[in-house]
């Protein structure tokens, strides 16, 4: 095929009725992901795979992001059309003059969580450990715990994405993704205790889909043919993820198969893609009341300036309001 764009309007006639005919082009379109390939970006593969980008229109790129990796300077260097993050990341990034955003999301909870050698019944009993945290969570989560939890004077060490220091220390407590560290950290052999962030309120979603607002103004039809086609392939890959994992496998050799299926394992779980309000309004579903409770949070702990940050130009509903993809 050609590489000349199909003009907006074709593709939204095309997201609004069906497959594109074979003489039609396809536009093309990046998407970068947040980390390396794994089972948390399985639902993209898998409409790679299947073909579920093509039939949309869309010649789709997926580029993977890393530990090194600024996705949202990136995206608007002009790197890729829509990445992968929190959605308080929009927020963060309108603030510092990058305006992007919300416009779907994967998770419809932060995957995020405490991982400690100790059960316990309340979060405020962990306040006496040492935690193990990434610089990504001095702009998220931890100015929320501090303030919510009572993690005020708890005393803090780098994480350095390896668990052999909580293995070797009982009175760490590790962050962590439920659908990754705890894999790593069974490994041990020792028990432990994993606690979501969002069973005790934290708001924001996870893995959500994120746009520059200019995108949003100059092609929604192409980003709402990637987003429906994109829910279609969660739904695809939570039936049966081979032809993703293949695609997974090929753009991170290094991810097992055992990791991959502890990850899909943890998904349904914990009901990432398909609990919440994706019940109802389907799978990558956001909602205003949703959207601003993590504005709220971020104003409170002082990480967004609330004269700086117009919250209704943060997002937009209309690009996953018609996908329409029932778990």
């Amino acid at each position: 095929m050609k590489n000349m764009r199909t003009p907006a309007y074709t593709l939204l006639t095309l997201w609004l009725i069906g497959a594109p005919t074979a003489s039609m082009a396809e536009e093309k379109f990046t998407f970068l992901t947040n980390w390396y390939a794994q089972a948390e970006h399985g639902g993209f593969y898998e409409a790679q795979a299947k073909g579920l980008y093509q039939d949309a229109g869309l010649d789709v790129t997926i580029k993977m992001g890393g530990p090194q990796v600024n996705v949202m300077q990136l995206m608007a260097a002009g790197q890729a059309d829509c990445t992968l993050g929190d959605n308080g990341q929009a927020l963060e990034t309108w603030q510092a003059g990058v305006h992007a955003m919300t416009v779907a999301t994967v998770f419809q909870h932060s995957p995020t969580v405490f991982i400690s050698h100790d059960k316990i019944d309340k979060p405020q009993e962990l306040k006496d450990k040492t935690f193990l945290l990434a610089t990504e969570a001095y702009t998220s989560f931890w100015p929320w715990a501090k303030s919510e939890l009572g993690f005020g004077n708890t005393k803090v060490r780098p994480y350095t994405f390896s668990v052999q220091p909580f293995l070797a220390d009982n009175n760490l407590v590790q962050q962590g993704y439920v659908t990754s560290e705890p894999f790593s950290v069974a490994k041990g052999g020792k028990p432990f205790y994993v606690y979501p962030l969002s069973d005790w309120g934290y708001p924001p979603y996870g893995n959500s889909i994120i746009c520059m607002a200019d995108s949003v103004k100059k092609r929604p039809a192409a980003i709402a043919a990637f987003v429906k086609a994109s829910m279609q392939g969660w739904k695809a890959y939570l039936q049966d993820p081979t032809a993703g994992n293949q695609l997974i496998q090929k753009d991170n050799p290094k991810m097992g198969a055992d990791q991959i299926e502890f990850g899909i394992a943890q998904m349904k779980k914990y009901q990432l893609v398909t609990g919440g309000d994706a019940q109802t309004g389907g799978i990558g579903i956001i909602t205003e009341p949703r959207l601003k409770k993590t504005w709220d949070m971020l104003v409170k702990n002082k990480l967004i300036d609330a004269d700086k940050v117009p919250f209704e130009q943060t997002y937009t509903l209309e690009m996953i309001k018609n996908a329409g993809v029932t778990p």
